[in-house]
């Protein structure tokens, strides 16, 4: 695999600097077994290094320097590329210059104490609550496995469960007195989670007038089954649920039985509730990974200043 039809310069610097990138690609294709993939990525990265040093008379990559990286670095942020990308073409970077290393053709370590380009974490999607609603609504209590897709959609948004939790439900994790059921959770670990009147009572509907006629004849603990009478799968409840969306008018693809966990959360800190609070609820073992769901929140109200408040952007003037 070579670099030079990927590097829009003709002079012999250019050469130069490709033909040792060239070498890097060889050797890393024969002697590490790298994916075609990879070699691409390496090339594609490498060859936009190639062009910024040949625009800096550059004749070898020998005199390849720290200041050269975090320029080049700088200029593929002023081009636009994401953190990520530039991350990516970091770690070519980092590859190829060890490889010059051991070949002993560097002056000089260049990528010492760079710092890889900070990502953004990915915000999760998730649904207002109006759409929520609609979910729930799209379920039909004339039928049994309406009246369970109801109590599901009720209990999975109403406790914020993952749907391995909810699945895995027992008619034992029921603690209507209480207003609380019992989830095991990742790694085994059992955890109380309040729930609400309104969930407690689809699930006693669905308990009275629907689980008897799923079960039939047959006997089984778990709390929410199947149309054959079996314990509810995980991928038994996606397939319902995306059929509940297109009836609800929801793009399928934004409704997931995660994307439901991600709205109960956010709700929860909208509604001003305590961010360890809806840590212990989620089962989260580090608080940093509930505190993501306060950007979503802080995205929500500044939509929400921009739409309606008099000095919004959105309102004229």
């Amino acid at each position: 695999m070579t670099l030079r039809r990927s590097v829009n310069a003709s002079d012999q610097d250019s050469d130069a600097l490709s033909s040792q990138v060239d070498a890097f690609l060889t050797y890393s294709a024969v002697e590490r077994g790298l994916s075609r993939h990879t070699l691409e990525a390496y090339g594609h990265d490498l060859a936009r290094l190639c062009e910024f040093l040949s625009g800096r008379s550059a004749a070898s990559l020998a005199g390849l320097r720290r200041e050269n990286i975090v320029d080049f670095l700088a200029e593929l942020e002023g081009q636009g590329l994401s953190a990520r990308s530039r991350s990516r073409a970091l770690v070519s970077i980092r590859r190829l210059v060890k490889y010059l290393n051991d070949e002993g053709c560097l002056e000089q370590e260049p990528v010492k104490e760079i710092l890889s380009p900070r990502l953004e974490k990915k915000l999760p999607r998730t649904l207002s609550l109006q759409e929520v609603l609609a979910l729930i609504e799209a379920t039909d209590s004339d039928t049994a496995l309406g009246l369970r897709d109801r109590a599901m959609l009720e209990v999975l948004y109403g406790a914020g469960l993952r749907v391995s939790e909810l699945t895995g439900l027992e008619l034992t994790s029921l603690d209507a007195r209480a207003g609380l059921i019992r989830v095991l959770g990742k790694g085994n670990k059992e955890r109380l989670v309040p729930l609400s009147e309104v969930a407690f009572e689809c699930v006693d509907d669905y308990l009275r007038n629907a689980r008897p006629q799923l079960l039939g004849k047959k006997r089984s603990e778990a709390l929410f089954l199947s149309r054959r009478g079996g314990e509810m799968t995980r991928q038994n409840f996606f397939t319902r649920l995306r059929q509940l969306a297109v009836q609800a008018g929801i793009s399928p693809a934004r409704v997931s039985p995660h994307i439901l966990r991600h709205a109960f959360a956010t709700d929860l800190l909208e509604g001003g509730a305590d961010l360890r609070a809806v840590q212990a609820m989620l089962g989260h073992a580090d608080l940093s990974t509930t505190e993501i769901y306060t950007h979503v929140t802080r995205g929500r109200l500044r939509d929400t200043v921009e739409k309606h408040h008099p000095r919004g952007s959105g309102k004229s003037g």
